[in-house]
């Protein structure tokens, strides 16, 4: 589920509603009041009785935090500023993080050389915080200055601090926020835009803050001058800023609903709207053109640009009022979705998927006009990563993996063939798996992709588990399986070790196949995500590969509505849900922290018009007594501020008090992420290995 703003401090002292006839169990979303988080305390030891005594936890436990843990992983670019590289390294040693730099050509030789910038776990103890690390925007083109996002417990909302990379200190008298879901960016050496929570009426409806000021360096934050309001009902207003070669672009965009958004460009101390159709998603600026993808057709110039090709503005003539036309980057064929973008100062870097496959292009725009495009080559049927690119050298780095291939972080330029900077060793024999793309047909005929991993040699019927999705344009690609599915560790891998299938399911509502794959799934069209899934799992047992009730769902997030609802519609084709950080309450959802501002994927439950089709699946109305439902084990974080963990507690009580078998595990910190650091993931792992193992037919 997507980040949201509202401020810590509202979301731990609002008191729950009173119970209700039809809603008992509304304590529960009083997130730290004493009878939940007893209520979360006696379930979280009940489950850990159970489950830590099984006998094979604590070697699941103990491996899979020698896989997170190990040293030998890929340093991953977390940005490329001119001639240096930063990265945030975890390990056993630093579980929250070393935040460090290297020169950008002994890190792409393959050969860094590490300074340390800041060490997340020793400022926590030296400040007495639980810090976890939420990122720094350093401004272009010195980068002598940074702002440090840091987050207490895993939360969301972070507190904002200036940082000098140079001396690796914080800045005494610099740019400081509180703690709030701010969004913050460069304008200029001595000015930030500031999204944030500036007090009584200065948040939207859903949370997110809706003033953008200028604050300038040496000045209050009280005295900084307003940009733009918002209206309340609005889902967000929030600044950036990005580098066109030496050219700073500073954007406010007014998030007007999920899915659509009036974007803004500061010229000359003042916000010009740009004409950009509102359902389009800005995705950089390359040469002083604005490239942004269409989810709706768009016509123009005498001409229709299809929903899902990317499209070019000139942002000079936008600034001047003008509304120029657009011109065509690149359109996806009909197995195409374009996925990633990012720009480098000449070349734009495209990731795409075919057929739910990674690929990625070079585009370069012509003198005269027209884009041309090269694709790079590149491991077929694996999945691509952009990770991050360099402005001026026009490189970028690009991961490659697949369920069975261990992740491999290249630098690419349009011009030679990729370079491998580092490949991870395999952590399992490969030759004994087999990876195969199959696709099931769902209830209303549409091919819905799916990954299957089994054992080679192995026969079914045998236990099998489906991790999905469903929403937000996200789509499910495969990676290695020490890494699914995600926040899970390494269960995938202990999985199929065993025997069993473990399968990535591509349902509608993702990215899979561009905007018509989402929109497909969209409000009153939500049910087709549990047909999808239900199709796949048909599959499965219409193949061979399992049997009904020895199926296991697996979904987190939006997941968790996936999962939810699916279980209580087929509650026999399922032999075991897994259900982690869950939206299950669609009748209450849009009140609780961030949900208002998914109305746009779900629907209003307050109109009774919306809340009819949402009442025929939310998961938490639909439990039913005298229904056998399989065992249902949810994980979720105290401190999630963007999906309440009232969710999963209610559901838990409601199946509890049917005489539905429960496995409950809320952790105190981590945030919607769950795990603050690998002790926590490597846990879930073990924990969920055996709830499996537990319950699960066959086993």
């Amino acid at each position: 589920m997507y980040r949201a703003l509202l401020p810590l401090a509202s979301l731990l002292l609002a008191a729950a509603p009173a119970a209700s006839a039809d809603d008992p169990y509304l304590w529960l979303e009083e997130i730290e009041g004493p009878k939940a988080l007893a209520q979360v305390k006696e379930w979280n030891g009940q489950t850990e009785a159970v489950l830590t005594a099984m006998p094979g936890y604590e070697q699941y436990r103990a491996r899979a935090l020698a896989i997170l843990d190990d040293e030998q992983q890929i340093a991953l670019p977390e940005d490329v500023q001119g001639d240096q590289v930063t990265n945030l390294w975890r390990d056993a040693k630093n579980p929250r993080g070393l935040w460090r730099v290297s020169p950008l050509a002994a890190y792409r030789a393959g050969k860094p050389e590490w300074r340390t910038l800041i060490d997340v776990d020793a400022l926590g103890r030296q400040e007495g915080k639980s810090w976890v690390w939420h990122g720094a925007d350093c401004r272009a083109p010195d980068y002598r200055r940074c702002l440090v996002s840091l987050s207490p417990g895993g939360t969301d909302a972070d507190v904002v601090r200036e940082f000098d990379p140079v001396t690796a200190r914080f800045i005494d008298s610099g740019f400081t926020l509180p703690q709030a879901k701010s969004n913050v960016a460069w304008a200029d050496a001595d000015t930030l835009l500031v999204a944030t929570d500036y007090g009584p009426d200065s948040l939207t409806t859903s949370g997110y803050p809706r003033v953008v000021k200028l604050w300038k360096r040496g000045t209050p934050l009280a005295d900084a001058v307003t940009l733009m309001t918002g209206e309340k009902a609005d889902v967000s207003v929030s600044p950036f800023s990005v580098m066109d070669g030496d050219t700073r672009w500073s954007f406010v965009v007014r998030g007007k609903s999920f899915w659509t958004r009036d974007m803004y460009l500061l010229a000359a101390g003042r916000l010009v709207k740009l004409p950009v159709p509102d359902d389009a998603d800005y995705q950089g600026v390359i040469g002083g053109r604005m490239v942004a993808l269409l989810n709706s057709p768009l016509a123009a110039a005498g001409r229709t640009f299809p929903a899902g090709a990317l499209v070019a503005w000139p942002l000079a003539d936008m600034a001047a009022g003008k509304a120029p036309a657009p011109e065509l980057v690149m359109a996806p064929t009909e197995r195409q979705a374009i996925e990633e973008v990012a720009a480098s100062d000449n070349v734009l870097w495209v990731k795409a998927l075919d057929d739910v496959s990674g690929q990625l292009f070079a585009l370069r725009r012509g003198a005269g006009g027209g884009w041309t495009s090269a694709r790079i080559p590149l491991a077929r049927n694996n999945s691509v990563h952009l990770v991050e690119t360099s402005g001026k050298s026009d490189l970028a780095f690009v991961t490659v993996e697949g369920m069975l291939t261990p992740p491999s972080l290249y630098a690419v330029t349009p011009s030679s063939p990729p370079e491998l900077v580092q490949s991870l060793p395999a952590r399992f024999d490969a030759s004994k798996f087999s990876v195969e793309q199959r696709f099931a047909t769902s209830a209303d005929g549409t091919r819905i992709p799916y990954f299957l991993v089994r054992k080679k040699g192995v026969t079914g019927p045998v236990p099998a588990l489906i991790h999905s999705y469903g929403g937000f344009k996200a789509a499910q690609t495969p990676t290695y399986l020490t890494g699914q599915p995600y926040r899970a560790g390494p269960l995938a891998l202990f999985w199929v070790e065993e025997g069993n299938a473990y399968v990535l399911a591509n349902l509608r509502g993702g990215g899979e196949y561009g905007p018509r794959w989402h929109e497909a799934a969209v409000k009153e069209h939500h049910q087709r995500v549990f047909d999808d899934l239900q199709a796949v799992a048909e599959d499965l047992v219409r193949t061979g590969v399992s049997a009904k009730g020895k199926i296991a769902i697996s979904g987190r997030s939006n997941g968790g509505v996936t999962v939810g609802a699916a279980v209580n519609q087929r509650p026999d084709l399922y032999g075991a849900v897994i259900s982690g950080s869950p939206l299950g309450d669609m009748k209450r959802y849009s009140h609780l922290l961030a949900g208002a501002s998914w109305i746009d994927e779900y629907g209003d439950p307050d109109k009774p018009d919306e809340w009819a089709y949402l009442s025929k699946y939310s998961p938490y109305q639909n439990i039913r007594p005298g229904v056998k439902y399989p065992p249902v084990f949810f994980y979720n974080s105290t401190k999630d501020d963007r999906v309440h963990p009232g969710h999963a507690r209610k559901m838990a009580a409601r199946l509890k008090e049917y005489g539905n078998p429960v496995y409950y595990h809320e952790y105190m910190e981590g945030g919607h992420s769950v795990g603050a650091d690998h002790a926590e993931d490597a846990k879930r792992a073990a924990l969920l290995i055996e709830f499996l193992n537990r319950v699960l037919p066959g086993r």
